[in-house]
């Protein structure tokens, strides 16, 4: 393990692990059946859980861990392997950017998803904002053996994506997330993150997310 490795485990890691958890127990509808796919270490999703002891909570990815928080069914970053409508929320935190086809992958989301689709990933509008993705990329999964495609979609394919879907931006937050603690959210927060609820055409919650 590298320095850099090393920092990122110990102080970058486990930040990201409550922001993120914190954000989705605001955002996914009570009493829910959730989809984490692309668990990886399946810690956001374990944090999750404690949060909102309400949940109910099915985790995918394509590489296994043996030491995940939770327990997590293999499939191939493709197909969903769930009837249309099996789940209340989908939820994709830093998993888009990964996939081979990421709009094959947001429409499978859209086909599971009863009510909604949570995630977060990045929006990329310049060379600069790919470098610093790739780097953080490598830095946070390489260790791993995640797959490093760097799809990082602009904000152009992300509108162009929730419109073919007919998906509603429930929540759209660009940028202020907190997932980095300064200095390092200088380089690496920013405009370069977002997080979304997108609801599916058929969904009209009654419970709308509120941030502190």
């Amino acid at each position: 393990m590298t320095l850099t490795d090393g920092v990122h485990g110990v102080w970058m890691h486990p930040r990201r692990i409550r922001v993120l958890a914190a954000y989705a127990a605001q955002m996914i509808p009570k009493d829910a059946h959730v989809l984490d796919v692309g668990t990886g270490d399946g810690q956001v999703a374990a944090e999750l859980l404690e949060q909102r002891p309400d949940l109910r909570l099915t985790a995918l990815d394509v590489l296994v861990r043996d030491n995940a928080a939770i327990a997590v069914k293999p499939f191939d970053g493709r197909v969903i392997p769930m009837a249309s409508g099996s789940v209340d929320v989908v939820m994709l935190f830093d998993v888009l950017h990964h996939a081979d086809d990421p709009m094959g992958l947001l429409r499978e989301a859209a086909r599971v998803a009863r009510s909604c689709i949570v995630l977060k990933d990045h929006v990329c509008d310049s060379a600069f904002a790919r470098a610093i993705l790739g780097f953080m990329d490598a830095v946070g999964n390489a260790r791993h053996g995640v797959a490093l495609p760097h799809n990082y979609w602009s904000s152009w394919q992300w509108s162009a994506a929730i419109e073919q879907l007919r998906l509603d931006r429930a929540v759209w937050r660009v940028g202020g997330l907190g997932i980095y603690p300064p200095p390092a959210s200088l380089v690496f927060g920013g405009r370069l993150h977002v997080l979304a609820r997108l609801d599916t055409p058929a969904v009209s919650l009654v419970e709308e997310p509120r941030f502190a």
